[in-house]
């Protein structure tokens, strides 16, 4: 469900945008990959909204991070402290904690997308395989 991410050719200057830039592209990305794995899904387009906005949400991306730290770089790892260190408090429905590891994963989202799509893949290929196991 990646091959839309690994189409795409490294683009513009990431390290030119600052954390809640990559994060705001970043929640983008994602939500256009969850999309994706949900549009050929039979259903109303009502219930498939709730499937995506139940993977959309800060929670479900807190717990998307987690899983992915032990196969994370360095160098991504900063880029989710980054995130998570500029997020703020964030709406009163989630903690902030929550909250902010949410936006240290969009942020490394973003910066992924633009600069290194098929790394960007190769991670999300890993949450997928994990769903998958789960079920």
């Amino acid at each position: 469900m990646t091959d839309w991410i690994r189409a795409q050719k490294p683009f513009g200057n990431p390290e030119a945008l600052g954390p809640l830039q990559l994060a705001w592209l970043g929640d983008a990305v994602w939500e256009m990959h969850q999309r994706l794995r949900h549009c050929n899904s039979p259903g109303k387009s009502r219930d498939l909204h709730v499937a995506v906005v139940s993977e959309v949400r800060a929670g479900a991306q807190a717990e998307a991070i987690k899983f992915l730290e032990p196969h994370l770089s360095d160098f991504e790892k900063d880029l989710a402290r980054r995130g998570r260190n500029k997020a703020g408090r964030g709406p009163r429905k989630v903690d902030a904690a929550t909250y902010g590891k949410a936006t240290g994963f969009e942020t490394m989202i973003g910066w992924l997308f633009l600069k290194n799509p098929s790394r960007l893949a190769e991670l999300l290929d890993r949450l997928e395989e994990s769903a998958t196991d789960l079920q």
